[in-house]
Protein backbone atom coordinates (compact mmCIF):
# COMPACT_ATOMS: atom_id res chain seq x y z
CA UNK A 1 0.00 0.00 0.00
CA UNK A 2 1.51 3.34 -1.08
CA UNK A 3 1.94 5.96 1.62
CA UNK A 4 2.03 9.69 0.94
CA UNK A 5 4.43 12.41 2.07
CA UNK A 6 3.06 14.96 -0.39
CA UNK A 7 0.25 16.84 1.31
CA UNK A 8 -1.12 20.14 2.54
CA UNK A 9 -1.00 20.51 6.32
CA UNK A 10 -3.86 22.81 7.28
CA UNK A 11 -5.34 24.35 10.40
CA UNK A 12 -8.05 26.92 10.98
CA UNK A 13 -9.11 29.00 13.96
CA UNK A 14 -12.85 29.61 14.32
CA UNK A 15 -15.45 31.34 16.46
CA UNK A 16 -16.71 27.94 17.66
CA UNK A 17 -17.05 24.26 16.86
CA UNK A 18 -20.12 24.15 14.57
CA UNK A 19 -19.48 24.79 10.85
CA UNK A 20 -23.20 25.54 10.40
CA UNK A 21 -23.20 28.51 12.74
CA UNK A 22 -19.59 29.44 13.50
CA UNK A 23 -17.06 31.26 11.32
CA UNK A 24 -13.43 30.90 10.27
CA UNK A 25 -11.17 33.63 11.64
CA UNK A 26 -7.76 32.35 10.48
CA UNK A 27 -6.38 29.87 7.93
CA UNK A 28 -2.86 28.48 7.89
CA UNK A 29 -1.48 25.86 5.52
CA UNK A 30 1.89 24.28 4.71
CA UNK A 31 2.59 22.66 1.35
CA UNK A 32 4.77 19.58 1.86
CA UNK A 33 6.54 17.66 -0.91
CA UNK A 34 8.52 14.51 -0.06
CA UNK A 35 8.17 15.40 3.60
CA UNK A 36 9.70 18.89 3.19
CA UNK A 37 7.87 22.20 3.58
CA UNK A 38 7.95 24.07 0.26
CA UNK A 39 5.41 26.90 0.68
CA UNK A 40 2.95 28.39 3.15
CA UNK A 41 -0.44 30.10 3.06
CA UNK A 42 -1.77 32.35 5.81
CA UNK A 43 -4.63 34.78 6.19
CA UNK A 44 -6.83 36.25 8.87
CA UNK A 45 -10.56 36.15 8.05
CA UNK A 46 -13.26 38.63 9.02
CA UNK A 47 -16.13 36.72 10.69
CA UNK A 48 -18.36 39.84 10.69
CA UNK A 49 -19.08 39.41 14.36
CA UNK A 50 -17.47 40.23 17.68
CA UNK A 51 -15.20 37.52 19.04
CA UNK A 52 -16.10 36.00 22.38
CA UNK A 53 -13.52 36.51 25.11
CA UNK A 54 -12.93 32.75 25.35
CA UNK A 55 -11.77 32.71 21.71
CA UNK A 56 -9.40 35.60 22.28
CA UNK A 57 -8.10 33.95 25.45
CA UNK A 58 -7.50 30.67 23.59
CA UNK A 59 -5.98 32.01 20.36
CA UNK A 60 -4.78 35.52 21.12
CA UNK A 61 -6.84 36.72 18.15
CA UNK A 62 -8.69 39.98 18.80
CA UNK A 63 -11.45 41.89 17.04
CA UNK A 64 -8.85 44.40 15.85
CA UNK A 65 -6.88 41.62 14.13
CA UNK A 66 -9.83 40.50 11.99
CA UNK A 67 -11.90 43.66 11.43
CA UNK A 68 -9.94 44.68 8.30
CA UNK A 69 -9.27 41.08 7.14
CA UNK A 70 -10.93 39.73 3.96
CA UNK A 71 -14.26 37.94 3.93
CA UNK A 72 -13.98 34.14 3.61
CA UNK A 73 -15.75 34.36 0.25
CA UNK A 74 -13.00 36.59 -1.10
CA UNK A 75 -10.09 34.30 -0.23
CA UNK A 76 -11.42 30.72 -0.29
CA UNK A 77 -10.58 30.54 -4.00
CA UNK A 78 -6.97 31.52 -3.29
CA UNK A 79 -6.77 28.81 -0.65
CA UNK A 80 -8.17 26.14 -2.99
CA UNK A 81 -5.68 27.21 -5.67
CA UNK A 82 -2.86 26.90 -3.14
CA UNK A 83 -4.04 23.37 -2.29
CA UNK A 84 -3.74 22.19 -5.86
CA UNK A 85 -4.56 18.48 -5.98
CA UNK A 86 -2.79 17.57 -2.73
CA UNK A 87 -4.53 15.61 0.02
CA UNK A 88 -4.92 17.60 3.21
CA UNK A 89 -3.46 16.76 6.60
CA UNK A 90 -4.61 17.94 10.00
CA UNK A 91 -5.16 16.98 13.61
CA UNK A 92 -8.83 15.96 13.51
CA UNK A 93 -8.76 17.05 9.89
CA UNK A 94 -12.51 16.64 9.28
CA UNK A 95 -13.09 19.67 11.52
CA UNK A 96 -10.98 21.95 9.32
CA UNK A 97 -12.33 20.36 6.13
CA UNK A 98 -15.97 20.90 7.14
CA UNK A 99 -15.51 24.65 7.57
CA UNK A 100 -13.42 25.01 4.41
CA UNK A 101 -15.76 22.95 2.26
CA UNK A 102 -18.78 24.91 3.49
CA UNK A 103 -17.01 28.14 2.56
CA UNK A 104 -16.20 26.75 -0.89
CA UNK A 105 -19.72 25.49 -1.57
CA UNK A 106 -21.16 28.87 -0.57
CA UNK A 107 -19.05 30.37 -3.37
CA UNK A 108 -20.19 27.68 -5.82
CA UNK A 109 -16.73 26.09 -5.77
CA UNK A 110 -15.86 22.40 -5.58
CA UNK A 111 -13.61 21.23 -2.76
CA UNK A 112 -13.47 17.43 -2.62
CA UNK A 113 -10.37 16.05 -0.95
CA UNK A 114 -8.64 13.02 0.42
CA UNK A 115 -7.02 13.49 3.78
CA UNK A 116 -4.80 12.12 6.52
CA UNK A 117 -5.47 12.64 10.21
CA UNK A 118 -2.67 12.87 12.77
CA UNK A 119 -5.23 12.41 15.56
CA UNK A 120 -6.19 9.00 14.15
CA UNK A 121 -2.51 8.13 13.75
CA UNK A 122 -1.85 9.09 17.37
CA UNK A 123 -4.72 6.84 18.49
CA UNK A 124 -3.12 4.06 16.47
CA UNK A 125 0.43 4.53 17.71
CA UNK A 126 0.43 6.19 21.13
CA UNK A 127 -0.19 4.40 24.44
CA UNK A 128 -3.89 4.34 25.27
CA UNK A 129 -3.43 6.20 28.56
CA UNK A 130 -1.80 9.21 26.86
CA UNK A 131 -3.83 12.23 25.76
CA UNK A 132 -4.01 12.58 21.99
CA UNK A 133 -4.66 16.29 21.40
CA UNK A 134 -2.06 18.17 19.35
CA UNK A 135 -0.29 19.71 22.35
CA UNK A 136 -0.08 16.39 24.19
CA UNK A 137 1.04 14.46 21.11
CA UNK A 138 3.77 16.97 20.30
CA UNK A 139 4.96 16.85 23.91
CA UNK A 140 4.95 13.03 23.91
CA UNK A 141 7.11 12.90 20.78
CA UNK A 142 9.41 15.76 21.79
CA UNK A 143 8.21 18.17 19.11
CA UNK A 144 8.75 21.82 20.03
CA UNK A 145 5.63 23.77 19.14
CA UNK A 146 5.87 27.01 17.15
CA UNK A 147 2.57 28.77 17.85
CA UNK A 148 -0.12 26.95 19.78
CA UNK A 149 -3.71 27.73 18.78
CA UNK A 150 -2.66 29.84 15.82
CA UNK A 151 -3.41 28.42 12.41
CA UNK A 152 0.00 28.45 10.75
CA UNK A 153 1.78 27.19 13.86
CA UNK A 154 -0.69 24.35 14.38
CA UNK A 155 -0.50 23.38 10.70
CA UNK A 156 3.28 23.20 10.93
CA UNK A 157 3.06 21.22 14.18
CA UNK A 158 0.74 18.69 12.51
CA UNK A 159 3.27 18.37 9.66
CA UNK A 160 6.14 17.73 12.07
CA UNK A 161 4.01 15.25 14.03
CA UNK A 162 3.09 13.37 10.86
CA UNK A 163 6.72 13.08 9.81
CA UNK A 164 7.71 11.84 13.28
CA UNK A 165 4.96 9.23 13.26
CA UNK A 166 5.79 8.19 9.70
CA UNK A 167 9.34 7.19 10.60
CA UNK A 168 8.27 5.48 13.83
CA UNK A 169 5.50 3.41 12.21
CA UNK A 170 5.94 -0.28 11.56
CA UNK A 171 4.81 -1.95 8.35
CA UNK A 172 1.31 -2.66 9.64
CA UNK A 173 0.84 0.88 10.97
CA UNK A 174 1.88 2.40 7.64
CA UNK A 175 -1.59 1.56 6.31
CA UNK A 176 -2.86 4.52 8.36
CA UNK A 177 -0.70 6.91 6.36
CA UNK A 178 -2.63 6.44 3.11
CA UNK A 179 -4.97 9.35 2.19
CA UNK A 180 -8.66 8.50 2.48
CA UNK A 181 -11.65 10.39 1.02
CA UNK A 182 -12.97 13.04 3.40
CA UNK A 183 -16.76 12.89 3.65
CA UNK A 184 -18.68 16.01 4.57
CA UNK A 185 -21.93 16.83 2.81
CA UNK A 186 -23.10 20.41 2.67
CA UNK A 187 -25.56 22.50 0.68
CA UNK A 188 -25.02 26.11 -0.33
CA UNK A 189 -26.45 28.54 2.18
CA UNK A 190 -28.97 31.04 0.82
CA UNK A 191 -28.45 34.73 1.66
CA UNK A 192 -31.06 36.31 3.90
CA UNK A 193 -33.78 38.27 2.13
CA UNK A 194 -34.15 42.02 2.54
CA UNK A 195 -37.39 41.50 4.47
CA UNK A 196 -35.78 38.96 6.82
CA UNK A 197 -33.02 41.41 7.68
CA UNK A 198 -35.43 44.31 8.12
CA UNK A 199 -37.68 42.26 10.40
CA UNK A 200 -34.73 41.14 12.52
CA UNK A 201 -33.41 44.70 12.82
CA UNK A 202 -36.84 45.92 13.94
CA UNK A 203 -37.15 43.08 16.44
CA UNK A 204 -33.73 43.87 17.91
CA UNK A 205 -34.51 47.58 18.10
CA UNK A 206 -37.87 46.89 19.76
CA UNK A 207 -36.26 44.76 22.47
CA UNK A 208 -33.17 47.04 22.68
CA UNK A 209 -30.80 44.19 21.88
CA UNK A 210 -27.28 44.84 20.60
CA UNK A 211 -26.41 41.88 18.36
CA UNK A 212 -22.64 41.18 18.11
CA UNK A 213 -23.08 40.04 14.48
CA UNK A 214 -23.27 42.03 11.25
CA UNK A 215 -26.76 41.22 9.93
CA UNK A 216 -25.89 41.88 6.29
CA UNK A 217 -23.51 38.92 6.35
CA UNK A 218 -25.98 36.39 7.77
CA UNK A 219 -27.54 33.57 5.77
CA UNK A 220 -31.26 32.91 5.59
CA UNK A 221 -30.99 30.09 8.11
CA UNK A 222 -28.88 32.19 10.49
CA UNK A 223 -31.38 35.06 10.46
CA UNK A 224 -34.23 32.62 11.08
CA UNK A 225 -32.38 30.99 13.97
CA UNK A 226 -31.51 34.32 15.63
CA UNK A 227 -35.06 35.60 15.14
CA UNK A 228 -36.49 32.48 16.76
CA UNK A 229 -34.05 32.78 19.67
CA UNK A 230 -34.96 36.43 20.29
CA UNK A 231 -38.70 35.73 20.14
CA UNK A 232 -38.32 32.73 22.45
CA UNK A 233 -36.42 34.78 25.03
CA UNK A 234 -38.00 38.23 24.73
CA UNK A 235 -41.31 37.73 22.90
CA UNK A 236 -42.72 39.15 19.70
CA UNK A 237 -43.22 42.79 18.78
CA UNK A 238 -46.52 44.04 20.19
Amino acid sequence: METNRNYLAVDIETTGLDPKSDRIIEIGAIRVIDGIETAQFHTMVNPHQNLEQRITDLTGITDEMVESAPDIGDIIGDFIEFCGELPILGHHVIFDYSFLKRAAVNQRMTFEREGMDTLKLCRLMMPSEEKKNLAAACSFYGIEREGAHRALGDARDAHHLFEKLFFLADEQQRAGFVPKPLIYKVKREQPASKKQKEDLRYLLKYHKIDLPVQIDHLSRNEVSRITDQVISQYGRVR
